[in-house]
Parts: structure tokens; sequence; C-alpha cells
């Protein structure tokens, strides 16, 4: 019996680091629980899927995803002007502060303050990822068959 590899139907348990190009990491679980999620699940960015595909337990590698493959390029329609009065005027505005705003269903969705002035805030709903190569460190712990009931 040969060793089963990621892909469709399959479930993986693993360890990650998301790694920028300066080396700075933005997300790991090397120092913690690891992650198990089924292929296809929505869990994982189709593009950081796709790259560990044939890997099996035991299996190491750290792969470059560009921005198309993770979190997008940056789109300058995202970025959007709001009026300063819709703001609590508590807030004490500055360049980064990050928002939770509604969207359309209600859900909470976080903004980035890009500048701001008198009269408008300049809100930035880009993920803070996209535009940005992303170094996927990635240590495969198990991966088995998903089993249907």
């Amino acid at each position: 019996m040969s060793e089963i590899t990621i892909g469709p139907g399959t479930r993986v348990t693993l360890h990650f680091a998301l790694k920028l190009d300066n080396g700075d990491v933005v997300d790991s679980t090397f120092e913690g629980k690891p992650a198990t999620f089924e292929v296809g699940d929505g869990n994982l960015l189709d593009g950081f899927e796709r790259a560990i595909f044939g890997m099996g337990s035991g299996s190491k590698a750290t792969v470059l995803i560009k921005p198309e493959d993770g979190f997008g390029q940056r789109n300058p329609e995202n970025i959007q002007e709001i009026p300063r009065s819709e703001f609590d005027p508590s807030i004490e505005m500055a360049e980064g502060l990050m928002l939770a705003f509604a969207d359309a269903q209600n859900s909470e969705m976080p903004g980035v303050v890009a500048h701001f002035d008198e009269q408008t805030v300049a809100v930035d709903f880009n993920h803070p990822l996209s535009g940005r190569d992303i170094h996927f460190q990635v240590e495969i712990l198990d991966v088995v068959p998903v089993t249907t009931h």
C-alpha cells in the first residue's frame, strides 16, 4: 500500500508559518496546536492547498505564494472615502488604525485608515497581505482519507 498524499478527499494535519519577504512571521502554528482541514473545505486558500498537493506525512517545504495565488493583488477600488461625520467623534483617527465595519450581510469587515483630513477618511478594505509574496512554510504531520458517514 502506498503512502497517502495530499489531494482531494484527504484530511491534513500540519504546522505552517506565513512569512513576508523580510522574514517577519505573520501567522504560525509551530509554537502551538497544528491545523487540521479537509482539502477543499475553504479553510486554506486554493493557492496554498495547491502548493502542498502530493506531499505526504513527514514532508517539509517552504513555498513562495505569489499574490494572485494567495491574498490577491491590491485593488485601488477597495479604498473608500467616507465622510468624517460618519465616524464617532471620540475616535482618535490615525493612519494604520484598524476599524470594524458591517458589510451588506451585516458581517464584520475590517478596514484600515489609509489617510484622513477634516472632511474625509480614506479606509482601505484590501486584505492586509494583498499584493505581497508569502513564504508558506509547512510541515505535514498527517494525511488521511476523508471518511463519509
